[in-house]
């Protein structure tokens, strides 16, 4: 039987995989409904696979953003998984998020497989049904699949009575490595048998929805903690050799994992938050063989890796034609072990608060990055080689999306506030609108701070969706605020409210801490859709 080296050193057929995650389709922004951005992303993908031409579709857990979707969301889901079934793509492969129904994923499941959709909701109690081997139209295998689905904490362990957090934590770790141990085995054996007989390396992509050490989030992307406590995260030794590539979701930031360019987060495909506003949104393009080596005839991988491009003025809603483009600046200084290929300008500090010194610069940076949040016709989109291994045979190439609703952040005292929302509302054409998030840091308090806000938008095409004042939330924490609602709290910070309100001392709020994240954790995890 063909070992491991052999079956690497072997020609690997054509083939070019999408990777995707955490659409979080139905979800809202400080109540706004967001259908439109996903059903224009929606039909980005569909076109940009057929003009990849990708034989498989990888979606990385949290389909939806509840685990009871609404009939809009449900109704863009399947009608794209429709429409893509008749496109170049041969297969979809989707598992489960923390944030989905796995019964409600699972449901259909057996039609379409029909389709060749491939779904896996729940962690399945015979992880051979877990790895998938996919063929060609030919018959013709083309990958195998460990399709690792978010594992819950009932996947991965049998708690017990008494136990502590420091037990529960390696229980967790050590459940999920010995499921993706497991699959590792059952596809390296499913890969050497069918190295023998097609006389070629098959390549092995493992899914999974986690969260891994060292990743990054932004403050008000609605990512959660998988696990009570500080559970669950993962490192990238955890992933055996085997995998050729392994594509995750549930962060929302794109990027590798602990320095493996081959483990990667696609990350968001919109916006989830006004923190994640100035990102550029990613699909990740994964080829093998032939497929890579048109790539590598149009890029110098001694010139790409390692290389981010700016998107930060370079946009267009129009589909990408080439497989991928030249890469401009080398962003090494951005680079840490975890994060050093995201996007390539600021992240999130750029959006912090003005301070007066910096007035006049702070105005134009803010309406400068307005202006570049939004994809426009007469713009390109540029393809970035992120990796090319020559003895796998592979390159990965992110494909940058289009922004199909202005978002921004503008923060500032009275007068900085105005002047950037007036040379936003100049700078926008008939077409355009802009969501805002504005944050007041002045030092003055402010009298009926929303209805001067809403003045300065009235009669344009500027929305305020939010609006935060920090002077008034540093001062009166804990009393109730004009400006704040329970939208600005999380599920953490009203409960400590709570204790702070009724006087809990301080050797009690660890234990009700304790039971109140367990509590949480269960609401969240509970599968409403289960019988």
């Amino acid at each position: 039987m063909s070992t491991l080296a052999d079956t690497k050193s072997m020609p690997i057929k054509p083939l070019t995989i999408l990777h995707t995650s955490d659409w979080h389709l139905g979800r809202r922004l400080y109540g706004r409904m967001r259908y439109e951005e996903f059903e224009a992303f929606l039909s980005w993908l569909e076109e940009t696979i057929s003009a990849q031409k990708v034989d498989v579709l990888i979606v990385a857990g949290d389909i939806f953003d509840t685990m009871t979707p609404s009939n809009r969301a449900q109704a863009l889901y399947f009608e794209f998984l429709g429409r893509v079934s008749k496109s170049c793509c041969q297969h979809v492969v989707i598992v489960a998020g923390n944030h989905d129904s796995p019964t409600f994923l699972d449901a259909p499941s057996q039609v379409l497989k029909f389709l060749n959709v491939h779904v896996i909701g729940t962690a399945c109690d015979d992880l051979t049904d877990e790895v998938l081997v996919l063929n060609d139209a030919d018959g013709t295998p083309h990958c195998i699949v460990a399709a690792v689905p978010y594992l819950r904490d009932r996947d991965v362990r049998s708690s017990s009575a008494g136990e502590s957090t420091d037990s529960k934590d390696a229980n967790v770790i050590k459940g999920i490595r010995a499921h993706y141990d497991e699959v590792a085995s059952i596809a390296k054996a499913q890969q050497a048998k069918l190295a023998e007989a097609n006389q070629g390396h098959i390549p092995i992509i493992a899914t999974g929805h986690l969260f891994a050490a060292g990743g990054t989030t932004t403050d008000d992307d609605g990512v959660r903690e998988l696990y009570v406590g500080s559970l669950g995260k993962i490192s990238a030794d955890m992933f055996d050799e085997c995998f050729d590539y392994v594509a995750l979701g549930h962060l929302h930031v794109p990027q590798r994992v602990g320095g493996r360019e081959s483990i990667r987060y696609s990350g968001s495909p919109i916006a989830m938050g006004f923190g994640e506003a100035r990102q550029q949104k990613q699909v990740l393009l994964v080829k093998f063989g032939e497929a890579s080596k048109q790539v590598t005839d149009e890029t110098s991988p001694s010139k790409a890796i390692d290389e981010v491009i700016s998107f930060q003025a370079i946009e267009t809603v129009a589909p990408i034609e080439k497989p991928v483009e030249k890469l401009s600046t080398k962003a090494a200084a951005q680079a840490t072990e975890f994060m050093d290929d995201l996007f390539g300008f600021g992240d999130s500090a750029d959006s912090e608060a003005i301070t007066p010194n910096a007035f006049n610069d702070s105005i134009s940076s803010q309406v400068n990055a307005i202006q570049s949040n939004h994809s426009t016709n007469n713009s390109i989109l540029v393809s970035n080689l992120l990796h090319h291994d020559e003895s796998r045979q592979m390159q990965v190439i992110s494909l940058p999306i289009p922004k199909f609703q202005k978002l921004a952040q503008v923060s500032g005292d009275l007068e900085s506030i105005n002047q950037t929302i007036d040379k936003t509302i100049q700078s926008l054409d008939a077409t355009e609108s802009v969501w805002l998030e504005v944050i007041y840091t002045g030092n003055e308090v402010v009298s009926e701070l929303r209805d001067h806000i809403q003045s300065m938008v009235d009669g344009s095409s500027c929305e305020v969706l939010k609006i935060k004042n920090t002077h008034t939330y540093n001062k009166v924490l804990n009393q109730q605020q004009i400006s704040e609602t329970l939208q600005d709290l999380n599920e953490q910070e009203v409960f400590e409210r709570c204790l702070v309100a009724h006087s809990v001392p301080d050797e009690q709020k660890s234990i009700l801490r304790d039971a109140y994240e367990q509590i949480v954790y269960n609401l969240r995890h509970e599968d409403t859709q289960d019988e």
